[in-house]
């Protein structure tokens, strides 16, 4: 009760924060995404390596798990954590990508949309969802 965060393991510190500060860290995860997929091609690194591998489709998968599970601890920190607002989270992320691609071919400069870029983005929603469930009751001990 009493004692300093020292003596606490790191990763219990770390998601007494992650619990604590959830919906400022969504929020704040949400309008990273966007200023990233706003951002003029130009100023996005490329290396031909990184094509190779594919990078770009596992940056989308990694950014959208993170923005699904981000909120997910939200509503579960919350206790507004149901099936219905889980599917409404997956939905509303999945659209969100949906909506950043159309942007990025209509209106931003220097973008353009990709359907493989929106797969990926909603490969990682749906991965999120999944890990989330999978490991949620991990969540519980922190106190």
């Amino acid at each position: 009760m009493g004692q300093s965060f020292l003596f606490y393991p790191y990763h219990i510190y770390m998601l007494k924060i992650i619990l604590k500060y959830s919906l400022t860290l969504s929020l704040i995860w949400t309008v990273i995404i966007f200023v990233l997929c706003c951002t003029p091609g130009q100023y996005i690194p490329t290396t031909n390596w990184l094509e190779l591998l594919s990078f770009d489709k596992f940056v989308h998968a990694s950014i959208f798990f993170t923005l699904v599970v981000l909120w997910l601890i939200y509503l579960y920190s919350s206790n507004k954590l149901i099936a219905s607002t889980k599917a409404i989270v997956i939905l509303l992320c999945i659209g969100y990508g949906g909506i950043l691609e159309i942007m990025q071919a209509t209106i931003f400069s220097h973008r353009s949309g990709d359907w493989l870029d929106f797969i990926a983005n909603s490969v990682g929603c749906l991965l999120g969802w999944w890990l989330f469930t999978k490991n949620k009751d991990r969540l519980k001990p922190v106190s």
